[in-house]
């Protein structure tokens, strides 16, 4: 059964007709409501107790999405990396984190980096691309037979040296990819059954993927909604955003999506609830539901207690 929005997630699978996704969990986030949402009002939070932790955060694993079909393997972003500490944005602090458990949990799964034949970036954040390097003078790739894969849209601020919000480092992440990425389009098949879906807003070319499983399609949509209000509440931005109007179609976008038949969704940010399906009320309302995985190992980090 899922967990509840309140809890880090656990090492959860989801299988169907020869697709394997596993939701290889990195660590723990946890955010501070007012800081990361700073136009949710106050009386959503006090309305929905069961959104936050016992510390009064925004539970959101970090981690990627592990894709297995006929012994090839493909991951969808890969968390945050070796990092426990605060989560600051400029002069703010948005949360705090405990994170850096993504190679043990892979290994758990049954699978080495090497076994990894590509990683398909959402988006360059850094919560997002933590183990994309080995850190160091010399960064090397960490899954090194695989071919990283950025959307065109998103890498090209990058390539001409800007500074993009909610980025990592220059020379951890996107210095090493400039000789080793590959750039991908929207609508483009990058892995059996795996189709990207353009979705900026978030950051410039955020990126959501769309995974055949048989006759039923999931939607790892990435940032497209860090948390289920938005799917109801989809005016309801999130700090990190770099175009409002974007993220607001962006969203449009992914709703209708969603919203077909035989559609669920694979949302890294929803706390132990990575698997669900968005419904619509007889008014019209959208509305997540979360639907039963299997939990492999119970979340492989939690926060400290907050500060």
């Amino acid at each position: 059964m899922p967990g509840t929005l309140g809890e880090q997630s656990a090492v959860r699978v989801w299988e169907q007709d020869g697709v394997r996704l596993t939701f290889v969990v990195d660590g723990a986030m946890g955010l501070i409501p007012q800081e990361f949402f700073p136009e949710i009002p106050e009386s959503y939070w006090a309305a929905h107790p069961e959104a936050l932790d016992e510390q009064g955060l925004v539970a959101m694993s970090a981690g990627g999405l592990l894709v297995e079909r006929d012994g090839r393997a493909i991951l969808l972003d890969v968390g945050l990396g070796d990092y426990q500490g605060p989560i600051p944005i400029g002069d703010s602090i948005i949360g705090y984190a405990n994170s850096g458990s993504l190679p043990e949990v892979l290994k758990s799964a049954g699978l080495s980096p090497d076994e990894i034949e590509a990683v398909a970036f959402t988006h360059l954040h850094v919560d997002h691309t933590g183990w994309a390097f080995t850190a160091g003078d010399k960064p090397a790739k960490y899954f090194p037979t695989a071919r990283y894969l950025i959307a065109d849209s998103e890498w090209a601020p990058h390539g001409r040296g800007e500074l993009i919000p909610g980025a990592p480092t220059r020379s951890a992440v996107i210095e090493p990819l400039i000789p080793d990425h590959t750039e991908i389009a929207d609508g483009e098949e990058i892995f059996p059954g795996v189709h990207a879906l353009l979705t900026p807003g978030h950051s410039p070319g955020h990126t959501a993927y769309v995974i055949t499983a048989g006759d039923t399609r999931v939607i790892a949509f990435g940032d497209g909604f860090h948390i289920p209000a938005q799917i109801t509440n989809p005016t309801w931005p999130s700090r990190p955003d770099v175009d409002a109007a974007a993220v607001l179609a962006a969203r449009t976008t992914l709703l209708t999506e969603l919203t077909k038949p035989n559609t669920i969704a694979f949302a890294c940010h929803f706390g132990d609830q990575p698997f669900g399906q968005v419904l619509t009320t007889p008014a019209g309302t959208a509305t997540w539901h979360p639907i039963p995985s299997t939990p492999l190992a119970p979340p492989p980090r939690l926060l400290p207690t907050r500060p």
